[in-house]
């Protein structure tokens, strides 16, 4: 019983010092300490750019006008949109998610028309051709 009261009386007679060294140990068991190399990396980080909105050159074309916009291109949706423009009649164009992901990738994408009626022109279709800047 004797050995039990020497070992408290050791640890009750601890200096300052060696008091504030086991506290601030003890404190830095909870901690993690994580190293990264960010500074040091060599290459600088890649930005993405958007991507901008792309009007569509139509051929024979009669005042149609086509815009994918950099938000559908990013979505990267299936949609289908009137290409209708200030004509006197209607056509649409169905853009698949992959040719957003060619325009995504700087590539240029071209789809056919709806065929529809027109006084003028009758029936007919027009080839819209996007092109990535």
């Amino acid at each position: 019983m004797s050995d039990h009261v020497d070992s408290f009386e050791k640890r009750a007679s601890l200096t300052r010092r060696e008091f504030t060294l086991e506290a601030a140990l003890a404190l830095l068991a909870g901690c993690v300490i994580t190293i990264s190399d960010g500074c040091a990396s060599a290459t600088s980080p890649t930005t993405v750019t958007p991507p901008a909105d792309i009007t569509g050159l139509i051929s024979a074309n009669h005042n149609h006008t086509g815009v994918i916009t950099g938000a559908q291109i990013t979505a990267g949706n299936a949609f289908t949109f009137s290409i209708q423009g200030t004509a006197a009649h209607p056509h649409t164009l169905s853009i698949t998610q992959a040719d957003l992901t060619t325009l995504k990738n700087r590539q240029s994408v071209s789809r056919e028309s709806s065929a529809d009626f027109s006084n003028t022109f009758g029936l007919h279709t027009h080839v819209v051709t996007f092109t990535p800047a």
